[in-house]
């Protein structure tokens, strides 16, 4: 039995495998060792993640011979800290620990080539020769970077209503849908701890208003700029595949941007978690 987990900045999702291929998947807040200390991670994992898997599978801890940990912030320094976590909670397992984004690539193209691009609550890509990553332009985070993504969209389209950059009607709606003033999102941002997540907690309202005209328009140029600044730097003759929920619900916007600069995308995914499925499956 195994369990395979791909983490992001805002949700975990675990699934757990059987012998027999039975296949479950539990979720937990998200799990990333660059921003998170030992003792919150912990948490999440004796508090949230244990009680579930007791719940679902009898006796699955002295089953569990493989953990294969997908995450956000897993640099090499720094998923040390999530393994060590994993080794004294799942003794009898031996633990994995990688990128979310060559679990993004893995999901994607297994063992082809091709460029993979994260939009999710942040945003990463890479060039993948089908074992590796070659290449990598830093997504550098929601303050200097992570173009395209959740949290970029929010903070963008938060910025743009309250400059006036964007029509009252949509303002307005935004602060009626959330039930905000300007005070309260001044407070999320610079007072409160995981911006990112509350920027990224806007789109299901930009999503709702997509069809507006100055809202395409904004979509465009948010999408154009990810491109620009991320894919435009890599051998775009490979194709260009993403996983995400932004990437999934915006695929529409996205396609267009793309075809404006010339480029082809082929493959769009809500969840790696299947695709790592299969990818393990295989081995």
């Amino acid at each position: 039995m195994i369990i395979i987990a791909d983490s992001g900045a805002t949700k975990t999702d675990w699934m757990i495998v059987s012998e027999d291929d039975v296949t479950k998947i539990i979720n937990t807040e998200g799990i990333n060792p660059f921003h998170q200390s030992e003792d919150y991670m912990r948490r999440i994992i004796t508090t949230s993640l244990l009680p579930q898997i007791e719940n679902n599978i009898d006796k699955t801890n002295d089953k569990i011979t493989s953990i294969y940990f997908y995450g956000a912030g897993c640099l090499p320094k720094s998923a040390i800290k999530i393994k060590k976590i994993l080794n004294e909670t799942f003794s009898n397992a031996v633990i994995h620990t990688e990128t979310d984004l060559i679990g993004a690539a893995r999901a994607l193209y297994s063992n082809t080539p091709g460029i993979v691009c994260i939009l999710g609550t942040g945003s990463n890509s890479c060039m993948y020769d089908g074992v590796k990553i070659t290449r990598n332009i830093s997504p550098l985070g929601y303050i200097l970077g992570d173009e395209g993504s959740g949290a970029y969209l929010g903070k963008k389209f938060i910025a743009d209503c309250l400059k006036e950059q964007l029509p009252e009607y949509l303002k307005q709606g935004l602060l009626t849908e959330y039930n905000l003033t300007t005070e309260d999102i001044l407070n999320n941002v610079y007072r409160q701890p995981q911006a990112n997540r509350f920027l990224a907690s806007i789109t299901p309202y930009i999503y709702k208003v997509r069809n507006d005209s100055n809202v395409r328009t904004f979509l465009h140029n948010c999408f154009t700029e990810f491109f620009k600044r991320n894919i435009m730097n890599y051998d775009t003759t490979l194709d260009i595949s993403f996983v995400g929920s932004v990437a999934w619900y915006f695929q529409e916007e996205i396609k267009e941007s793309a075809i404006t600069l010339g480029l082809k995308t082929r493959k769009f995914i809500k969840e790696p978690i299947w695709g790592l499925k299969e990818f393990h499956k295989n081995k």
